[in-house]
């Protein structure tokens, strides 16, 4: 079962809630909207197959080349957790990045979620938007899977410094679209999200 969610925001957000009435709840976040990136993404949908919880996918506001994007994703987080006991963040790629650097300042203003994953994440998006910096501020469990044959971003450089803090780093076969592994490489995030 899903419904439809408007997410509170200046900017239109809007979310697809997958399995509403449970007690935790991992919010989504997809690749790069410029690029195709939306709620329907298959990895995302993937992830919301694999865990045993709700699943908030969303699709970010217009174009902010981050910014704007990372402001969604933080509001997006602030609406499950008005609604469920317990808040991870996940994304995919750019979104990935995303999830990464949100549970960054959420872990530094005192709220981090109670977990991120991320699958292929972008290394850096911008200067103040650098997934690899921000792994040392995140103040929860923290994992990266990633294709051993991506070429699309340096998922690599983030997986490694998770490693170094001792996170959860899963290396696949794959490149950076894991076709035909959408589901594998899901499961091995959905005990660390739910």
């Amino acid at each position: 079962m899903s419904e439809e969610i408007l997410v509170p925001s200046d900017r239109d957000v809007r979310g697809t809630l997958d399995d509403p009435d449970r007690e935790a709840c991992v919010v989504a976040c997809p690749p790069h909207p410029e690029h195709g990136g939306s709620r329907t993404d298959r990895n995302l949908r993937a992830v919301s197959d694999a865990v045993d919880c709700a699943c908030l996918r969303f699709d970010y506001g217009a174009w902010d080349e981050g910014r704007g994007e990372l402001a969604d994703t933080r509001d997006a987080l602030a609406w499950a957790r008005d609604r469920y006991e317990s808040v991870s963040l996940f994304g995919y790629s750019f979104g990935g990045c995303l999830a990464l650097v949100a549970a960054a300042r959420e872990s530094r203003a005192g709220r981090p979620p109670a977990a991120v994953g991320a699958l292929a994440p972008a290394a850096r998006i911008s200067p103040d938007i650098d997934a690899v910096a921000a792994v040392d501020d995140i103040a929860c469990p923290v994992g990266v899977v990633y294709g051993r044959r991506d070429t699309t971003v340096d998922a690599a450089a983030v997986a490694e410094r998770v490693r170094e803090r001792g996170g959860l780093v899963e290396a696949v076969g794959a490149d950076h679209f894991f076709v035909g592994q959408s589901a594998k490489a899901a499961e091995h995030l959905a005990a660390l999200l739910c």
